[in-house]
């Protein structure tokens, strides 16, 4: 779901990723950008907010790995 509202709003999947300071400057970036290049900079934000997901999720699942003993 989080990559689906990737492709939307990026700063705010960023936000429920756990990562809120790269969220405030991704947000205070991302708006200059997609207003001076007219939206051609919005993939590179979707980019990055997809590579903030998979590694929190990545990062999850070894904690949880962890606490089982698999580890």
């Amino acid at each position: 779901m989080n990559y689906v509202l990737a492709l939307l709003l990026p700063p705010l999947a960023i936000l429920i990723a756990g990562r809120p300071i790269v969220a405030i400057v991704t947000f205070l970036i991302w708006i200059p950008a997609i207003v001076f290049s007219g939206g051609l900079t919005h993939p590179m934000f979707i980019l990055l907010a997809w590579i903030l997901i998979y590694e929190s999720g990545e990062a999850r699942r070894a904690r949880i790995g962890r606490g089982r003993g698999d580890g």
